[in-house]
């Protein structure tokens, strides 16, 4: 096992992985910017080093100063998070050549699955369902009409690279497709550093449902079970929860063993995710994979009792997975809601000093947060300042301990998607688990003329 982990990253998934090391015996080495000198996740780990100035791409991204880091304090592993360098194949070959080891899968996979257009191609080999769309990368604006035409409109055309809804644009007309494809490749390259896009069919209001894997290197691959993730602001995640409503026992036996056959094809190991989109019939469709630990690792954890991140750090050290398909057991649900700073109701960032804060508690319910009184939201990084989770017996019982938590956790200073989170919670269709990723359009929209008269 390893004796030193640097954790290549901030806030409270940072904190989450320093858990995960002192529970095994693991020193830690943080690092940070100089925005974040006062954090926690600096002042739990055993050593800390400063990589640069607030701004991302001279800290958190600055790949240089994270291995001379690594290197100054005799990490021998180097643990990505989520965000910043999480899915960066070059991380991983540096941390390589450097003799050090990257808790994650290797480049060769990462370079594969994050991009989309080549990932589509080798699902599809797997026999994984995939939606109607391009082979691979677009050359052109002719190209991308043409398999319109063929697949039918709406399609989407996407960046082959990165996430988070950036290079995306829905076309539903020919006439729409050439400023779309230029607006997407625009925002592709302005994200990515890379303009290649490429086109898939659109499907309006499905469902977003990812299945969670781990692999290690002796072959052994086993899924943890789904997340429904379809409530979501522009492609940004605002609730996941595990299991879905939407599946039976039946469908998540098939659609993991199609998942877990993939992953063992492209020789998968550490912790991913596969994504899907399921239409109003029940039919799945590949999205993409994520090479990395998800923010709502969480959920998955509550109903099946497996520390993710402590098998990321076993199967990187060269170990077996701890367990089994046939020992994992789906038991009750769990919920979590994304706390971001920022106003509930015109979504602008609240950054600014905390100036109370005071964490739910009480049976079920789990909070990772890197926040407390008087530290400073910075307006340089994103604005997710807390991860609530709550776990129950059922969905019911877990709704019901997620708003008991919601309303006792006391944030002052900065204005917070508390009040939002509450409102979804008490909604009719989503307590009735009727949802899709247009949930919050309809959600968010201004009440309708006739509703607004029969109130009055």
């Amino acid at each position: 096992m390893f004796k030193k982990v640097l954790i290549a990253n901030r806030g409270e998934i940072a904190l989450r992985v320093i858990l995960a090391c002192r529970e095994m015996g693991i020193r830690t080495v943080a690092v940070y910017s100089e925005a974040d000198e006062s954090s926690l996740h600096v002042r739990f780990a055993d050593e800390d080093v400063c990589i640069g100035p607030p701004r991302a791409s001279d800290s958190y991204l600055n790949v240089p100063a994270i291995i001379s880091a690594a290197e100054i304090t005799g990490a021998d592993a180097i643990h990505p998070g989520y965000g910043f360098l999480s899915e960066s194949a070059y991380l991983a070959e540096v941390c390589e050549a450097c003799h050090i080891k990257f808790i994650g899968p290797s480049p060769q996979v990462i370079r594969l699955m994050g991009d989309k257009a080549r990932a589509r191609r080798a699902m599809k080999k797997a026999g994984v369902p995939v939606l109607p769309g391009s082979e691979g990368t677009l050359e052109s604006e002719d190209e991308a009409l043409a398999i319109a035409a063929d697949i039918g409109y709406p399609v989407l055309i996407k960046a082959t690279a990165g996430g988070g809804g950036r290079g995306m644009r829905v076309v539903r007309s020919a006439p729409e497709m050439s400023r779309a494809y230029r607006t997407a490749s625009r925002e592709a390259e302005a994200a990515f550093g890379v303009p290649d896009v490429y086109v898939e069919k659109y499907l309006e209001n499905p469902r977003h449902i990812e299945f969670q894997i781990l692999g290690d290197h002796f072959g052994n691959v086993v899924h943890l079970g789904e997340r429904e993730c379809s409530i979501q602001r522009r492609h940004q995640k605002l609730i996941e929860e595990s299991p879905s409503p939407a599946l039976s026992e039946k469908v998540r036996k098939k659609l993991g063993a199609v998942v877990v056959q993939a992953a063992r094809e492209v020789q998968y190991a550490n912790a991913g995710t596969f994504e899907f989109l399921m239409d109003g019939s029940g039919k799945f469709y590949f999205m993409e994979a994520n090479t990395r630990l998800q923010v709502e690792h969480g959920v998955t954890e509550f109903v099946t009792g497996v520390d993710i991140v402590k098998e990321q750090l076993r199967v990187a050290a060269g170990q077996r997975l701890s367990f089994k398909q046939g020992d994992i057991r789906f038991q009750g649900h769990a919920l979590e809601c994304r706390v971001n700073a920022e106003d509930p109701d015109t979504f602008v960032p609240s950054p600014g000093t905390i100036t109370a804060f005071s964490l739910p508690g009480g049976p079920g319910v789990r909070v990772d947060t890197a926040m407390h009184g008087e530290a400073v939201v910075t307006p340089y990084y994103d604005s997710m300042i807390a991860k609530v989770m709550a776990y129950g017996r059922d969905r019911d019982e877990a709704i019901a301990r997620m708003t008991r938590a919601l309303e006792m956790m006391v944030v002052e200073g900065i204005k917070t998607s508390i009040p939002m989170h509450l409102r979804i919670l008490a909604d009719p269709d989503f307590r009735a688990g009727r949802m899709s990723t247009g949930f919050m359009e309809r959600f968010l929209a201004p009440p309708k003329a006739d509703t607004l008269a029969a109130s009055a």
